[in-house]
């Protein structure tokens, strides 16, 4: 499984969800401009000594990531999302797809593939959830439907 953070800004989130992958075996791709330094304190921290268990790419844009991934399935997650993220059957070789802290993803990309894009249910009155919550969430309810593939 692969899961893909489009431009995240904040270092801590990012290795927190870099230790969510390490633990469970799902590929970490991020896509530029990243709001951090890979080598920042703070994104080391949160990853704790998982570094070396984790899968990782980097991508200039989005149109990279498509290109060197043709044929893989997408699914994209936004609050602004139509579907429940429980309403995809996941495969292990989806890449899941999270936005930046401070806006998710663009609108034109939400535009672009608008029955690939899913939320996760909050109040109407919360914002969002926490970028690292939010992959956490998901990438739980892919794996639990698919097995739990390699984890005990």
């Amino acid at each position: 499984m692969h899961i893909v953070l489009v431009e995240p800004e904040i270092p801590a989130n990012t290795g927190n969800i870099a230790r969510t992958c390490a633990c469970t075996g799902c590929s970490l791709h991020l896509v530029r401009p990243l709001g951090f330094s890979t080598d920042d304190k703070y994104l080391k921290r949160a990853g704790l000594d998982y570094w070396h268990l984790l899968d990782i790419h980097y991508y200039d844009s989005v149109q990279e990531l498509w290109d060197r991934h043709p044929g893989a399935r997408f699914i994209y997650t936004s609050t602004r999302g139509r579907r429940r993220y429980t309403d995809v059957e996941y495969r292990m070789d989806d890449f899941i797809v999270f936005g930046k802290e401070t806006q998710g993803l663009p609108q034109w990309l939400i535009d672009r593939f608008p029955e690939d894009v899913v939320r996760i249910p909050i109040r109407a009155e919360a914002r969002s959830l926490n970028l690292s919550n939010s992959v956490a969430i998901v990438v739980f309810e892919a794996l639990r439907q698919n097995g739990f593939p390699g984890l005990v």
